[in-house]
């Protein structure tokens, strides 16, 4: 197997009582299915940290983005989040690159079969329930335990999964950079 770095991220925050406001659109329209004001600072923030060529080691700039598809109301048959595609948007317009939307929530197997076959820096933005429950049981890991429950105030850590060139197991790391205020300086 060639080497993978793997680095998975929630969406950023959501309408809710925690965060006053509604969910708005790029363009300020309100939605539901968006990011709040304080979600749309974080997907700058993440932008800064993965997209600024600062080199930090922790936090490679990604070769490959991927989000759950946000316009899959038809496969769906109910509206579909936009928070995941629009937490690496920014990020994706800053790298220059189309992020891969190709997988809505549900198709996490799928996801996952594809996501092991790549090599290089791999970021994912997904749904925190999805990735706990379908996406971390999937990956093979060489150390640690994986979280099993995601909690929900939590959009401010990095899973990052490690696979050597040649190995069949990653190594992994939940990395907590603090990047607004009020964010924890340790895990969960």
């Amino acid at each position: 197997m060639s080497a993978l770095t793997l680095l998975i991220i929630r969406h950023a925050e959501k309408p809710e009582d925690q965060w006053p406001g509604p969910g708005l659109t790029h363009k300020g329209a309100e939605d539901k299915e968006s990011l709040v004001i304080r979600g749309w600072q974080r997907a700058g923030a993440w932008t800064a940290l993965f997209g600024a060529g600062s080199s930090l080691p922790d936090y490679p700039e990604p070769d490959t983005i991927y989000a759950a598809a946000p316009d899959s109301a038809e496969r769906l048959h109910r509206h579909p989040s936009r928070r995941p595609f629009e937490t690496i948007s920014a990020l994706a317009d800053r790298l220059d690159m189309k992020p891969n939307t190709h997988f809505i929530k549900g198709e996490e197997e799928q996801l996952v079969q594809e996501l092991l076959t790549l090599s290089g820096v791999v970021l994912l933005s997904w749904e925190h329930k999805a990735i706990v429950e379908s996406i971390l049981p999937m990956l093979p890991t060489a150390q640690g335990i994986l979280p099993t429950e995601w909690p929900e105030d939590r959009f401010d850590v990095v899973l990052r999964f490690d696979r050597p060139d040649g190995a069949q197991q990653f190594a992994y790391r939940m990395l907590c950079p603090q990047l607004l205020s009020g964010d924890p300086s340790t895990g969960f």
